[in-house]
């Protein structure tokens, strides 16, 4: 008897789908006529029955363990006579029938949920009803509804949490200032985006003696969330159920009710606010010498935009400055403290690589009017590392004072990823390459000496593609690409669970107490797709005795529930937010359907090329069919496809002109047709909106973007968790190869003049 394997069944688009199995082996193919019976996200077992034509394993379901409890959002169809539901999320692969009496108020066209009353068989598609009606497709901010409800994204509060916040005070009353430091007359402030709303950190930096030499005091007051959302509360089980604040363009669905995240734990300017505070003294090379934690109560002076500060600091006499004239001496005492702390990251060898961010700009009907690029400058930066210092007191504070709590752990790259990189490195005559047990300073160092190449862009996106991505966990690993021994989220209580949980952790070890965890919901989807993941990642044998392993407390068991659960959500809120930004830029790019863009390849693949718009910063295909008539073979250790008679290549950084010629709104993907010298220009529309003309032997350019979060979703940047290239440039193709290859074209033109067509 063949063995059976559980797993949970994964749907393509394209009607098949595989079985991702539990035990992290390799996943196990589906066929259309076995995706039949079974949906997207069902629980089953199955049986391997023989390898497909590609060599994998292809399997029969022989038992559906369980159907999860997922609303399916799609179209309300009538055709025929006959109600269906046509699936937003292609995985689902069958339209849903829906009984005439079960269409509730939707009419033909509307965006609809739709909960199953008959499950797929293999000789029936699945029956439902019309459980909810979103509204008209072109309504504003329908992606936004449908994303919330395709990934589960909590985006209602529950009754008691709502009323639990509705009984709360609208200000600081004189009982809540017991046992809390004054820190009314130092002028704190705050420094935000422009379209900021909520303001949940302020800073403060005097020159102090630092031991026997100079040196700053920095304040980093926090807004102090956990004297408002008590553990187990109402707020608090909605506050976990979300973990995260999830952004959208336009649209915040916040972690807590709007009276806390935009009142109480704001910190708007000239009132007064409830606050954890870091307390720090910092020595003239950086080091941070000593720090103290207290509660307090502050008074913010001033609420400063980024671009007001960099302004003040690019000259402290200009008109900017003169509107501030009482708080110029403290911010240039923070610019100090910041180039300070600067110095350190670079000695610790912190991976820090420059990106370009990108900013989505709609207009009141939801729809995207322009992409922009966003300009780090140097408030951003100064503000950056002060959330860092912070961050990183905390996590010394709870290893210091023994207590279980959340840390930021980001581990170095896995082995898999360092052979990746070694022979990528090598092949690309780079001359440097990183070691066994690599530290960040080897990446940085890698990233120093290649970054005047013209492959600069190739070079660096490979490294950050060697890194692991950052996790919440109660065992302390550090934190690679910071260069951290240990580190942790203190600085956004406001949209982030974890940050609250190290809140309270931090009081309890202040009132010599343990902080216990609340009995928690239950985790979701989400924890176990990354419980599995994580699970899956094997670390090498070492020549080292292994020490026995202690099986882990009851509490260190909850803390790691705790932090794979925000994990979890922290990904499910960035796939919806990255689900939402696709389907605007695929309707945007709707419109400019048959124009021509100059555009940098991002990415290579076996199937053809991505490729970054110049001037719209939106990502497309190049599938290998448009790249010519010749045969492209896929080079996995230099991630470029190189054509096997020219010798042209198409790697990351690779200039090539393009023309928009398909966007699939359903399917979130945008197709382009690879425009060459020569082609008939009579048959194109003559439109163009991209940069200077370039094929793949122009002249290289710097062009590296990446999509970013709203302005205000994360202040702290984790560099090292970044998923960007940091330059654009290409490694330029030789011109005899070009030639070459546009005589290969004509050839084959001339062959096919005459030529009958081919029958399908």
């Amino acid at each position: 008897m063949l063995d059976e394997i559980e797993g949970t069944v994964q749907g393509h688009r394209d009607g098949h789908g595989f079985v991702q199995r539990d035990d992290g082996e390799a996943d196990i193919y589906l066929p259309p006529n076995e995706m039949r019976a079974v949906l997207h996200k069902d629980r089953v077992k199955a049986r391997v029955v023989r390898q497909d034509r590609r060599g994998r394993p292809e399997g029969r379901v022989v038992e559906i363990v369980e159907r999860p409890e997922q609303p399916i959002i799609g179209r309300l169809l009538h055709e025929g006579g006959i109600w269906l539901v046509a699936p937003e999320d292609k995985r689902y692969g069958q339209d849903v029938l829906i009984p005439k009496g079960a269409t509730g108020t939707a009419k033909a066209g509307q965006v609809v949920v739709v909960q199953l009353t008959e499950p797929p068989a293999l000789f029936g598609q699945p029956v439902g009803r019309v459980k909810e009606v979103l509204g008209e497709i072109d309504d504003p901010g329908m992606e936004i509804e449908i994303a919330v409800r395709k990934y589960g994204v909590p985006h209602e509060f529950s009754e008691a949490g709502l009323a639990e916040a509705k009984a709360l005070p609208d200000k600081v009353r004189p009982a809540d200032k017991r046992g809390r430091v004054d820190l009314t007359d130092v002028p704190l402030v705050t420094i935000d985006g422009e379209d900021a709303r909520d303001f949940d950190d302020a800073v403060y930096c005097e020159p102090a003696k630092v031991g026997r030499g100079k040196g700053w005091r920095l304040l980093v007051a926090i807004a102090d969330v956990s004297a408002y959302v008590q553990t187990g509360s109402p707020i608090d089980i909605d506050a976990y159920d979300r973990a995260t604040s999830v952004y959208f363009p336009r649209r915040v669905i916040p972690m807590l009710p709007e009276k806390l995240s935009n009142g109480l734990c704001s910190l708007n300017p000239e009132v007064e606010r409830l606050c954890m505070v870091c307390d720090m003294l910092v020595a003239a090379d950086g080091e941070i010498y000593a720090y103290q934690f207290y509660p307090a109560v502050m008074f913010s002076h001033a609420r400063f935009t980024y671009t007001e500060v960099a302004a003040i600091l690019g000259n402290t006499r200009g008109p900017e400055a003169a509107k501030r004239k009482e708080r110029v001496k403290d911010l240039l005492n923070l610019s100090d403290v910041y180039k300070a702390l600067l110095k350190q990251r670079s000695r610790r060898g912190a991976v820090d690589f420059e990106t370009t961010e990108t900013q989505i700009v709609c207009d009141d009907a939801g729809r995207i009017e322009k992409i922009v690029p966003r300009t780090r400058n140097e408030a951003h930066r100064l503000i950056e590392e002060a959330m860092l210092a912070a961050n990183v007191c905390s996590a010394d504070f709870i290893a210091e004072g023994k207590h279980p709590g959340l840390f930021r752990v980001h581990e170095g790259p896995t082995t898999e990823k360092k052979e990746v990189l070694r022979g990528y490195l090598k092949a690309m005559g780079v001359g440097l390459s990183i070691t066994d047990d690599p530290k960040p300073g080897e990446f940085q160092a890698i990233a120093e000496a290649t970054k005047e190449r013209p492959d600069a862009q190739q070079i660096h996106t490979m490294l950050l593609r060697s890194m692991s991505q950052a996790i919440y966990t109660p065992i302390n690993s550090g934190h690679f690409g910071l260069a951290y021994e240990a580190y942790t989220h203190f600085t956004s209580p406001i949209r982030r669970y974890p940050d609250l949980l190290v809140h309270r952790v931090i009081k309890a070890i202040l009132n010599k107490q343990k902080y216990t965890l609340p009995i928690l919901p239950t985790p979701g989807e989400a924890h176990a797709k990354l419980a599995k993941r994580l699970a899956s990642r094997v670390k090498s044998p070492t020549s080292k005795p292994q020490k026995a392993t202690v099986a882990p407390t009851k509490e260190t068991l909850a803390w790691e529930a705790a932090g794979l659960h925000c994990s979890a959500n922290e990904r499910r809120a960035d796939e919806a937010s990255r689900d939402v930004e696709a389907w605007l830029k695929c309707k945007y790019m709707r419109e400019h359907l048959g124009e021509e863009y100059g555009g940098v390849v991002s990415s290579a693949t076996t199937f053809g090329i991505f490729v970054t718009l110049d001037a719209m910063y939106v990502e497309g295909l190049v599938h290998i069919t448009e790249l010519g008539g010749e045969y492209f073979k896929f080079d996995e250790m230099r991630q470029e496809l190189r054509g096997e008679r020219t010798g042209i290549r198409y790697a990351i950084g690779t200039r090539v002109r393009v023309q928009v010629s398909r966007v699939d709104l359903d399917g979130r993907k945008i197709d382009f047709r690879l425009i060459r010298e020569g082609d008939d220009l009579a048959a194109r529309p003559a439109k163009d909106k991209g940069a200077a003309p370039g094929n793949a032997g122009a002249s290289p350019r710097a062009s590296g973007k990446r999509q970013s979060r709203p302005p205000h979703a994360h202040k702290e940047k984790d560099k090292a968790e970044a998923t960007a290239a940091v330059a654009a440039a290409e490694r330029p193709a030789q011109q005899s190869a070009m030639q070459a290859f546009k005589s290969a074209v004509k050839k084959a033109a001339n062959k096919m003049k005459g030529r009958k067509p081919r029958r399908p």
